[in-house]
């Protein structure tokens, strides 16, 4: 212990240097980036002193003019707008995590805020019944039926319902189609042609239903049906699934008239 006495004095029986104190950020305000900019320091500097450190600005119309008369550039004022922006939400943005979702899919959020898997049903290729042909592009595509098996999906949803879409990597939420299915005895079916749904004036786009997914994080995007969409069977078709014999799978669901 008195070894270790001495070895933490100098040789004037002083103790030795404490450390150095942990350095504090200071707020960077308009008055800061305009000193930075009368110093001669570069765009990128200041746009990434911007970014890194805590700032609060005034960005206004006045502010603006005012930085503008000052010699900052637009790129500056950019990066200070959206500096202004990240503050008014709480905090940086941050990457969305999602633990309930990891692999490719349709997703429903239950009661508990958890996202669950909907699971896929097949869909089959009809011969008969709606046939006709549409010419687009030139191009002559005849209309198909498409059958899931069974009058009801297993999964009954009450409105508002907020959907997740985890697609495959180069794929968007909007190649995805959503259907409302014609029952039948013991079927449900809607039109369509490889590739998607018919556009057509044939009546075959009242089996469409319009939705507007965002994209929240990489290949990830939501939507929500409302409480105004009306009551039946649905299904979610995935681009990309046409087979032999077999247009693919759909994810289904149905909403209580």
């Amino acid at each position: 212990m008195l070894l270790q006495a001495q070895d933490a004095m100098d040789a004037s029986g002083v103790a030795g240097p404490l450390p150095p104190p942990k350095s504090v950020q200071t707020t960077m305000t308009n008055d800061s980036v305009v000193r930075m900019v009368k110093a001669g320091l570069s765009d990128d500097l200041i746009v990434q002193t911007i970014t890194q450190q805590p700032g609060q600005y005034t960005t206004d119309a006045d502010a603006l003019v005012s930085l503008k008369q000052a010699g900052v550039s637009e790129r500056v004022i950019q990066a200070m707008v959206n500096k202004g922006r990240i503050r008014l939400t709480g905090a940086d943005p941050q990457p969305i995590v999602l633990s309930d979702v990891n692999e490719i899919g349709v997703y429903y959020k239950d009661n508990n805020g958890k996202w669950q898997a909907i699971e896929p049903e097949i869909v089959h290729e009809v011969s008969g019944g709606f046939i006709k042909s549409t010419v687009t592009q030139g191009i002559i595509k005849p209309d198909r039926n498409g059958k899931v098996d069974g009058r009801e999906s297993k999964l009954l949803l009450p409105r508002p319902i907020e959907f997740l879409i985890y697609t495959a990597d180069g794929v968007a939420a909007g190649e995805y189609t959503i259907v409302r299915f014609r029952l039948h005895s013991n079927s449900r079916e809607f039109r369509t042609w490889t590739g998607g749904v018919i556009h057509s004036t044939g009546g075959a786009k009242r089996d469409e239903v319009e939705f507007k997914p965002e994209k929240v994080a990489p290949r990830t995007y939501k939507f929500t049906i409302d409480s105004d969409t009306p009551g039946g069977e649905y299904g979610i078709l995935p681009p990309g699934t046409a087979g032999v014999g077999s247009l693919g799978k759909v994810y289904t669901f149905a909403i209580s008239e």
